[in-house]
């Protein structure tokens, strides 16, 4: 993508390629839609720990039910060990232990949390809100931190952009 900032490259191009790698990451976003969908329609229970109610969206137009929880729920392994897709962001690095997911699951971690480390180079590592090492042992399937649903988001926020900046009038 640096080729397309370069000083007198093709705007038009450059703009070409993004639209291109954003309907590449929309492929994806269907391929994890269809998949929620398929769980969904074996009646997916979906619990997400500590994370805004309107991640209750989910639930529209497929049959599932969500479960929002807090970090400090009543017996939160109980409620997430029920969960065909969880979705962990909670702000607490590798809070979410193996104990908590139900074998098979589908994991998806969310959180993203410096965690101090004197070897590494910069003093610290990235590690997530789900001991990602354990809980890949139980889950089915598990995004990792870094690397998992970050360059989701910054696709999406690339769509965004890219749809505003066609809704502006050329002069």
């Amino acid at each position: 993508m640096d080729d397309d900032i370069q000083e007198g490259g093709d705007p038009a191009e450059a703009f070409d390629r993004l639209r291109a790698v954003i309907e590449g990451q929309d492929r994806e976003l269907a391929l994890l839609r269809r998949a929620v969908e398929g769980l969904a329609a074996e009646r997916a229970h979906i619990d997400v720990p500590d994370y805004t109610e309107t991640l209750g969206r989910i639930q529209q137009g497929v049959d599932a039910t969500v479960t929002i929880c807090h970090s400090r729920t009543k017996d939160l392994a109980a409620h997430t060990r029920r969960a065909d897709i969880l979705i962990a962001a909670i702000g607490r690095p590798r809070f979410v232990t193996a104990a908590m997911v139900k074998p098979g699951a589908t994991v998806i971690d969310v959180g993203i949390n410096r965690v101090e480390e004197p070897r590494a180079k910069q003093g610290y590592i990235l590690a997530g809100d789900v001991d990602f090492a354990a809980v890949s042992e139980v889950a089915g399937r598990i995004t990792p931190v870094p690397g998992g649903v970050g360059p989701l988001t910054i696709a999406m926020l690339l769509k965004s952009t890219l749809v505003a900046a066609s809704r502006v009038p050329v002069a």
